[in-house]
Formats: structure tokens, C-alpha cells, sequence
């Protein structure tokens, strides 16, 4: 499969890359910094320079355009002014949906986050984060165009992933290695089935492979 990853140099979206290409597929990744590209190229995925929250829709479904997937994992990241919590992590996602709808790719991932919720109460900027992120989330699952997939991982460490989760509709709260969030996404995009899904994700003790076949109903 071709498959183009907005936020490209995220920790999560290396991390899919270097699986992806690994796995045989051709990988694309998105990203705002052309000195970004190395680390890209080095994780087996083409660079493309773009910047989601200056870019036109049409700009975005020519990057898209051939692809078999897309998947949204760019974010404002921690530190963020409450303005960009809105323009990266609710228009741009968006605007990728938007993109992916204009090239006719079906499949699509969101990397999103547990407690997302548009309607989430508060005034501090991880509950604008939280909001950001659940409008974008409601975005997506009303289009009929797309095959989505929305996955909100629990609290990410970096500590090396174990294969071992819990994946459902409602895990509760917990915490999750970015390397089991990633080989999570490329797992999801080898079954279709998950389409339609909003799924939390924490660390468990179910293989990571027998817990997206049951999601799917497989």
C-alpha cells in the first residue's frame, strides 16, 4: 500500500514509518520543516514539505493523490499556544479528511486521544486540547466517504512497547508505549474491518494482533 502520514515527524508516525517500510509498503510523511526530511528518509518514508495549517485542500489531496490510506497523527504538541490546539489539531485534522475525500482515499486513521470530547468542560489548554481533538473525531465520523478508524491511546511513555494491550471501545484510563500505539495503526490498516471504530488504547495482556482481530469481529 502507498500510505501518506500527516505529521510525519511525530514520535508516533517514525515509529509507523519504520514499520510500514519495513512491512513493504510506500510511505509518505507530512511534515512543516525540510530539515526534518532525514529523519524521515532514515525511518524508510518519503518527505513531503507542507504546512497543514497554511495549506489548501487541493494542496493536500495532490499529496494524497494514489494513495490506499492516509493517517492522521500531526499535533500541536505539548507546550502549544490555545490557538494552535484549534488550527493543527482540529482544522488541520479536518482539512486532511477533507483532502483525503477530494483524492478518493476511503481509508483512513486517526491518531486522536483518550477523553476527547467536543463538548469537554474547562479552561486549561489540555481541555481546549481535548475539545480540539473531539471535534475533529466528530468530523470524521460523520463522512460517509471515508473508511475511518479513530484511536485514542491512553498516556503515551516511551518505554519499549511490550505487543501486549487492551484495545476496545472503553478501556479506562492507563498508559501505553508509542511503540505499541504505532505497530497498533499498521496493524489496523492490514484490517479493513476496523472501519467505522473509535477505540482506546492502554497496555493490557491480550497480543496485539489477537486484540485488533477481536475488535473486528474476526
Amino acid at each position: 500500500m502507498r500510505i501518506v502520514i500527516a505529521g510525519g515527524h511525530g514520535q508516533i508516525a517514525l515509529r509507523l514509518e519504520r514499520l510500514l517500510a519495513a512491512g513493504g509498503h510506500e510511505v509518505a510523511g507530512i511534515i512543516r520543516r525540510p530539515e526534518q526530511g532525514d529523519d524521515l528518509r532514515a525511518a524508510g518514508a518519503e518527505p513531503v514539505v507542507l504546512d497543514l495549517e497554511t495549506a489548501s485542500v487541493e494542496m493536500v489531496a495532490a499529496v494524497l493523490q494514489g494513495a490506499d490510506a492516509a493517517v492522521f497523527a500531526a499535533g500541536a504538541g505539548p507546550g502549544s499556544s490555545v490557538e494552535r490546539k484549534d488550527t493543527v489539531d482540529r482544522a488541520a485534522a479536518v482539512l486532511f479528511a477533507d483532502a483525503a475525500e477530494r483524492a478518493g482515499v476511503r481509508r483512513y486513521l486517526v491518531v486522536s486521544s483518550m477523553g476527547a470530547d467536543a463538548t469537554h468542560a474547562g479552561d486549561e489548554v489540555f481541555d481546549t486540547y481535548l475539545r480540539a481533538k473531539g471535534a475533529a473525531d466528530d468530523s470524521v465520523r460523520a463522512r460517509t466517504a471515508l473508511d475511518w478508524t479513530i484511536l485514542r491511546p491512553g498516556s503515551l511513555t516511551n518505554d519499549a512497547g511490550t505487543g501486549q494491550i487492551r484495545l476496545e471501545a472503553h478501556t479506562g484510563r492507563g498508559m501505553v508505549p508509542r511503540d505499541d500505539v504505532a505497530a497498533v495503526l499498521a496493524e489496523l490498516l492490514d484490517t479493513p474491518a476496523t472501519a467505522g471504530l473509535t477505540l482506546e488504547l492502554i497496555s493490557g495482556s491480550t497480543p496485539l494482533s489477537v486484540a485488533v482481530k477481536d475488535v473486528a469481529g474476526n
